[in-house]
């Protein structure tokens, strides 16, 4: 089965379930957080060996304070007593952003939750949080501008070698899925995505169990990958 190496989601839709039910978002959120927590593990039985997800973009602290406060309590709730399961499946959780505007207890709930999963070598999971695309790529440019001034040669560099200067240097991104209705990427892991497969779907997050990820795993081993070349045998 061609099950994708790497996959990407952005969680959207939480805010927008909860208020179809008359529910603050909040609600939402918490409900979205269980099922991150089941996706990770399901994917990894599925053969999925890096999972990437969008949880809180830098630019989301343009949102109401108080929504913006419970999602950094969540983080830290979840990052020290909530995790016990993934870490058991020796799932090593990384959390790719910028640490500036995070509080102290937060910064402190990313360090022990990495600490903690740091020799699991049987999965990723790769946690977006005061994340942007656009800015990882500035902050990945500055190191390497730096490294240049210290004297590395550049005559062979190639887009792989600027892997090494993102947050964390994961292979590209072979699917990536959105739910909640939106057809748009909202500046997510843009440089890793350069030749990703997209798949959208209607469905709010936290109603993205198991079997609508199977779904999304479906329609990409339906796809025709070419990666700017030709499939021969469907040229012929």
């Amino acid at each position: 089965m061609n099950v994708p190496n790497h996959v990407a989601i952005i969680m959207d839709g939480n805010g927008r379930w909860a208020t179809k039910r008359g529910l603050k978002r909040s609600a939402g959120h918490l409900e979205g957080s269980k099922t991150l927590e089941k996706l990770a593990i399901h994917a990894q039985d599925m053969g999925v060996k890096v999972l990437s997800v969008y949880a809180f973009s830098c630019d989301n602290f343009k949102r109401d304070p108080e929504e913006v406060t419970y999602l950094m309590n969540l983080i830290v709730k979840y990052f020290n007593t909530k995790f016990e399961k993934i870490a058991k499946r020796g799932i090593k959780v990384l959390v790719s952003g910028r640490k500036t505007n995070l509080r102290p207890d937060v910064l402190e709930a990313i360090k022990n939750i990495e600490e903690k999963t740091k020799n699991n070598d049987k999965g990723i999971l790769n946690i977006c949080f005061n994340y942007g695309g656009q800015e990882e790529i500035i902050d990945a440019s500055i190191n390497l501008a730096k490294d240049i001034n210290n004297g590395l040669d550049i005559t062979t560099f190639t887009r792989e070698d600027f892997y090494k200067y993102l947050y964390h240097d994961l292979p590209p991104i072979d699917l990536l899925i959105r739910t909640g209705g939106e057809l748009r990427i909202s500046n997510f892991m843009l440089y890793e995505m350069s030749y990703s497969e997209f798949y959208f779907t209607n469905t709010y997050f936290p109603d993205f169990n198991k079997s609508e990820f199977n779904k999304a795993l479906f329609i990409y081993q339906n796809r025709d990958r070419r990666f700017g070349g030709l499939n021969a045998s469907k040229n012929n």
